[in-house]
């Protein structure tokens, strides 16, 4: 019943990381329309994004290649393993936690959630990619074993 083909598992996976980078992003877009920007904060959100959008590029792979590994039908919630689940509470708590407790100023929302919301909304564009380029993903994995 909860069991999904590997492939519908990358389109989940695009789906929620999709939504989860737009949600991070407007948090940072609105802080960006309180506070007085500067053109050196703009800046910061591109460092941001490059430095996550790296570290999700890399882990988009690897949890694509988990994926692809997987035998026809998994459980839906197989788009992520465990490691991943405690990294992204961790995340969301942390930053729901802070953000409510008013640690970070708005100026720090502003740039840090702008570039890390748009490098999660990139691991959604890439995990839709892997979705739309799968046949060629599986013969490219099977070529490899």
């Amino acid at each position: 019943m909860f069991n999904v083909k590997k492939r519908t598992l990358l389109l989940i996976a695009g789906i929620v990381w999709l939504i989860a980078g737009f949600n991070v992003a407007r948090l940072g877009v609105i802080s960006y329309f309180v506070i007085e920007s500067q053109w050196y904060l703009y800046v910061f959100s591109a460092v941001v994004f490059l430095l996550f959008g790296t570290m999700f590029f890399k882990m988009s792979q690897k949890h694509t290649k988990r994926i692809l590994g997987y035998e026809d039908y998994r459980p839906f919630w197989h788009f992520f393993d465990l490691k991943a689940y405690i990294i992204m509470a961790c995340m969301m708590g942390g930053g729901i936690g802070f953000r409510a407790a008013g640690i970070f100023p708005d100026i720090f929302v502003a740039f840090f959630y702008s570039g890390l919301g748009c490098a999660l909304a990139l691991a959604g564009i890439l995990f839709f990619r892997n979705y739309f380029c799968y046949t060629r993903l599986m013969e490219k994995e099977s070529t490899t074993l």
